[in-house]
């Protein structure tokens, strides 16, 4: 008997995402998510949506063409260099946990494609979370 129910992949992207959502509203029985959680839960959501596959790779192709757009405006640009940008935006930028849990579930599929210690910690979590799903 496993603590854990197989949520696979998608259901664990999709209900981390409800969590995402309702839990940086206010209201509710429940105090909303602080910044930290928010972030955690953004990390593990951003890498099931990279290894849920299709249709949820819908995330991942709209973090693509938004990636291609700016490589036409910013000609050069790498993925790491987004990471360090969307690194800087998470921590310096005065954002409320909604936006905090929309960058952050963006910045893990940027990391995953960055290389280096951005690509390094994404795997690993990508790791731990298909060892709950």
């Amino acid at each position: 008997m496993s603590f854990l129910p197989a949520f696979g992949a998608p259901g664990l992207a999709l209900g981390l995402t409800a969590f995402l959502w309702f839990g940086t509203a206010t209201g509710g029985k429940v105090k909303p998510l602080g910044w930290w959680w928010t972030l955690f839960l953004a990390m593990v959501a951003g890498s099931a949506y990279k290894a849920a596959g299709p249709p949820f790779d819908l995330v991942s192709s709209l973090v693509n063409d938004a990636l291609a757009l700016f490589g036409d405006v910013v000609p050069g640009t790498t993925m790491a260099g987004l990471a360090l940008f969307l690194t800087g935006v998470i921590l310096y930028k005065k954002l409320t946990t909604r936006q905090v849990a929309l960058i952050g579930i963006i910045f893990w599929y940027v990391a995953s494609g960055a290389g280096g210690g951005y690509s390094f910690a994404a795997e690993k979590i990508t790791g731990i979370m298909q060892s709950f799903a």
